[in-house]
């Protein structure tokens, strides 16, 4: 049902009456396996459908929600808190007086001193809040819309600026497992063996290799069907080769407590930790002769990233198999596309006439 851009009384009641709708759907949309309390959740909700009088109250609800566990609000209520203030001080007549050059021109005096990462998430919010007032008014295409889009706000769009992910060639990969399985680690060398072994072979994080619990993992023919919780406590599937794990996985320590059945803890029965797993991936890579500037593990999940699309260049599979929220994420990877470097080399060739 269409709902009127503006209030009766001022820009500022429509603006707080469509932040206080915003801020409620999205508590409806979040994840909410991290809430801690039901009963402080369900009262925010309600207080939200009803009128909210003012951007202090507002602002009170938004902490009520974190408070009960539904931190992810953050992200989207900060940066409206501070539009909110900015917008004001423009004496707008009307929420139809918005426009794109004028959220650009707020977006920078607001966002000023903030790192990349944060301007992202300005924008991102920004977004997501007028994309939201597009949907609810969005009757034949009759109402208002903002189509706000912000490309070119605060050179935060794109993958200017982002680093070229390490990883390994194929020459270090081969060097590297074999260092996995030549490695005398004296203790839980199964262990420590597969749970790197999962991660360059699967590409997932290493955050979800060590929270990988054994009701996670079933079996489909010949291959080992992995069943992982990403990050905002998304779930994806991820498979591997029965050959490449089954030794280790079939002789896995599991001679002490682990109440929460954890596939790879340490003698107390407790989750490794990503230091941990870093530490064995830098020992390993230096004891084959390979340096990089960052030899952590995450560094695998780059490599099986990398080799995946230069084998298969389908970037959908990449975002899929690395639980990218976004296909922008999964470009960094295309970096290494020799073939298609090949050709600007001939049409160069073809151009100097030599």
């Amino acid at each position: 049902m269409k709902q009127p851009l503006d209030a009766k009384e001022n820009f500022a009641s429509s603006l707080l009456f469509w932040m206080a709708k915003f801020v409620r759907y999205k508590l409806s949309s979040l994840s909410n396996k991290e809430l801690k309390n039901e009963e402080l959740f369900s009262k925010t909700i309600m207080a939200l459908a009803k009128n909210v009088p003012n951007i202090e109250v507002l602002s009170t609800l938004a902490k009520d929600a974190r408070n009960a566990g539904l931190t992810g609000i953050n992200t989207y209520f900060n940066p409206l808190f501070k539009l909110y203030n900015a917008l004001l001080s423009y004496e707008l007549e009307s929420m139809k007086n918005i426009d794109e050059e004028l959220l650009s021109e707020v977006l920078a005096s607001i966002t000023g001193g903030l790192s990349d990462a944060s301007k992202k998430n300005y924008r991102i919010a920004v977004i997501n809040f007028f994309g939201f007032i597009d949907r609810q008014n969005e009757t034949n295409g009759a109402s208002h819309n903002y189509g706000i889009e912000l490309k070119s706000w605060g050179g935060v769009s794109g993958n200017r600026g982002v680093k070229l992910p390490e990883f390994l060639s194929e020459d270090e990969i081969s060097k590297f497992i074999g260092a996995i399985n030549n490695a005398d680690f004296k203790k839980f060398t199964h262990r420590n063996r597969l749970i790197l072994k999962v991660i360059i072979y699967t590409g997932i994080r290493v955050g979800e290799a060590i929270n990988l619990r054994r009701k996670d993992i079933s079996e489909d023919g010949d291959l080992y069907v992995l069943r992982i919780r990403g990050k905002g406590n998304k779930y994806r599937v991820v498979m591997i080769k029965k050959r490449l794990i089954q030794g280790d996985l079939d002789a896995l320590e599991t001679n002490f407590a682990n109440k929460d059945d954890y596939v790879f803890t340490n003698k107390k029965g407790s989750a490794l930790t990503q230091a941990y797993i870093s530490r064995i991936v830098e020992k390993l890579l230096l004891s084959v002769g390979i340096r990089k500037k960052k030899n952590g593990a995450h560094m695998l999940r780059h490599t099986f990233a990398t080799m995946l699309y230069k084998r298969e260049k389908d970037l959908v599979l990449v975002q899929e198999a690395l639980g990218h929220a976004s296909l922008n994420t999964s470009r960094i990877y295309t970096h290494f596309d020799n073939e298609k470097l090949r050709l600007a080399a001939m049409v160069a060739e073809d151009f100097s006439g030599e």
